[in-house]
């Protein structure tokens, strides 16, 4: 079994158009999406009607949920004066041109999605997908956190499998919450952005998890993740921007992957 996983498009549509052409190479049984489809950049209805066109499973992004409700508040965590004034920018323009049908649309995206998956144990493989944690769909889960705090998260959350984006960074943790006797491997999963990484690679990144009737939580290796880097026309994109009302911070964060 091959499931996509993609998330954090942020309105850019030539990275979604030529992720879903990497996709379709690739012949995943199934694709999810893990949100934050708008936001700075200038196609947020575009990137809504691909996504509501191709029926994918889909949750709310911390900027999905505040564009849902005309909100001047996406939850994004601006470190300097700047950002947050870059940043008031592109939530007023998302809003000012985002339609009537795809605003309701974010309205109605979950905050989560949880997919039991029944392979040769006894107990079915729980995979949570989530925008920011199981607690706050705009908390950073990021890389370097401790372990018995992302442990925590991923054992209150009921997860062996947690999905996750909203730091931009992909990364693979694998925890275990047993013993060394009786190991219970929970695996921890950031799949990176597709508009806007901020890994310093510029490409647009999703992951393939890949499990078989062999998968299983006593085995850390027994499922295998695949980080997937793809190319895609940055320069329209960068351009896109430059050529809006939006901040040119944005045009060169896409051209450097920051």
């Amino acid at each position: 079994m091959k499931i996509a996983l993609f998330s954090d498009i942020h309105a850019n549509l030539p990275a979604l158009e030529a992720c879903f052409a990497d996709m379709e190479q690739r012949q995943p049984d199934q694709i999810f999406c893990l949100g934050d489809l708008v936001g700075y950049n200038i196609w947020p209805n575009e990137v809504i009607r691909e996504i509501r066109r191709r029926g994918i499973p889909t949750i709310a992004g911390n900027y999905d949920f505040g564009i849902g409700r005309a909100g001047d508040d996406c939850g994004c965590a601006y470190k300097t004066d700047e950002e947050k004034a870059n940043g008031a920018v592109s939530i007023s323009y998302t809003n000012q041109i985002v339609g009537t049908a795809e605003r309701q649309y974010l309205r109605t995206l979950p905050k989560h999605i949880r997919v039991e998956l029944e392979m040769q144990e006894q107990k079915p493989i729980s995979l949570l997908l989530v925008h920011g944690s199981p607690r706050k769909i705009n908390e950073y889960l990021f890389e370097d956190r401790e372990e018995t705090s992302l442990l925590r998260i991923l054992e209150g959350a009921n997860a062996d499998i947690l999905c996750f984006g909203h730091t931009h960074k992909p990364y693979h943790r694998v925890l275990n919450s047993g013993t060394d006797t009786a190991p219970h491997f929970r695996h921890a999963i950031n799949i990176g952005s597709v508009g806007k990484p901020k890994d310093g690679d510029p490409r647009g990144g999703y992951i393939i998890l890949e499990l078989d009737e062999h998968s299983n939580l006593r085995n850390e290796n027994s499922l295998r993740v695949e980080f997937v880097r793809f190319e895609y026309d940055v320069e329209k994109a960068a351009q896109a921007v430059e050529e809006s009302p939006l901040p040119d911070a944005y045009a060169m964060a896409l051209r450097v992957g920051k």
